[in-house]
């Protein structure tokens, strides 16, 4: 057998094998778990599932699509960087669902003059989100290493279910809407990002700016929460990662109801964007109502449950009464996912539509192929 000499330093992927390659990825990753019975080696993974229901979910992220190496603002995305937002995403998926993630496979595609160093970082980074995201049973178990023009990565994780599933369709009953984590931080810094240097956010006091750059670029999900609002009694649930009216009316549609934001429980969300947004000249409320990417959580619960530490509520749903009947399995745009036209938005703002609350159209949200 021959022996493939230690990885020079400073080495990029074109000067590498991939068993070197491997080498600087494997070691630095967490790969063992309570329930890897196989980790990375074979063609597959295997994975106990002792509850006899697994959710999978997997995600994206490309260069120049989803992220800049270098951004306007000066600022970089590091591997490090990208190995923890790629986890951050993945297992707030699966908490959306109420269950608790516990492996991963990933996919890299790197350029030929990608460092070595950064496939290393990127692997420190995707293993630290486990421990301090929460997902302590979550171990990367596999994925795949390939040449391309274009960096990306993608992510596949598993995720085991203590309760049934919490699918975005269950709130037919109604119910309170609830949420935790952060809203509006991560498009604040995203405005950042893409503001030259000098530029409208140089009067941004500076640890406000690097907070909300850091929540674009390394956002914390509540991970342990979906399991917490499963037991709560959480009828609908999902990751607001492409805005919260967005994400809301996506519950309102699966579920049939109308749901209602109450701004004034928005408020102290709302505060935590105002000092930033009066400098740049923005509405903090177009933040934190249709910018994505900071990964909470949004619920249903039932009236009368109490709620979970860090979960807060800030509107209601209610069954939406349909006008008519429509025949067929899908649903045209205006109806509900079991085909019945309703009267009106699935979402308002203190009973306003998002155009007469606003005083403008507005965008409600992130979609990949409006923008």
């Amino acid at each position: 057998m021959t022996h493939e000499s230690a990885t020079p330093p400073g080495a990029t992927v074109s000067q590498v094998s991939e068993s070197q390659l491997l080498r600087a990825f494997l070691p630095v990753a967490t790969t063992h778990g309570p329930h890897v019975l196989t980790g990375p080696g074979d063609d597959c993974a295997v994975v106990a599932t002792p509850g006899g229901r697994v959710v999978v979910t997997t995600d994206t992220l490309t260069a120049g699509q989803d992220f800049l190496a270098v951004w306007p603002s000066g600022d970089r995305t590091t591997g490090w960087d990208l190995g923890r937002k790629c986890a951050a995403q993945n297992l707030a998926d699966v908490a959306a669902m109420g269950a608790t993630p516990t492996a991963v496979v990933v996919s890299l595609t790197l350029p030929g003059d990608t460092p070595v160093q950064w496939v290393t970082d990127f692997a420190d980074g995707l293993s630290r989100a486990f421990e301090e995201l929460g997902a302590t049973e979550c171990a990367l178990v596999g994925g795949d290493l390939g040449r391309g023009r274009e960096l990306s990565v993608t992510a596949t994780v598993l995720g085991r279910c203590e309760l049934a599933p919490v699918l975005r369709g269950g709130a037919g009953g109604g119910g309170t809407l609830v949420h935790t984590g952060v809203l509006g931080h991560a498009a604040a810094g995203l405005d950042a990002l893409l503001t030259p240097v000098p530029g409208r956010w140089d009067e941004v006091p500076g640890e406000l700016r690097r907070t909300l750059s850091a929540a674009q670029l390394r956002p914390r999900p509540p991970v342990g929460s979906g399991v917490e609002l499963a037991r709560a009694g959480a009828t609908a649930m999902l990751d607001v990662s492409d805005g919260l009216l967005r994400d809301a009316r996506r519950i309102a549609e699966a579920s049939g109801v109308h749901i209602d934001l109450d701004p004034t429980a928005l408020e102290a969300a709302l505060a935590q964007l105002e000092p930033a947004a009066w400098v740049v000249g923005t509405d903090p409320w177009q933040w934190l109502l249709t910018g994505g990417e900071d990964h909470g959580l949004l619920a249903v619960l039932p009236v009368d449950s109490p709620l979970p530490p860090e979960v807060r509520a800030i509107g209601s749903c209610a069954p939406a009464a349909p006008a008519r009947a429509r025949s067929g399995s899908s649903a045209p745009a205006g109806c509900d996912a079991r085909g019945q036209h309703r009267e009106g938005p699935a979402v308002t703002i203190a009973g306003q539509s998002p155009r007469q609350w606003f005083g403008f159209d507005v965008v409600e949200g992130w979609d990949h192929f409006e923008q």
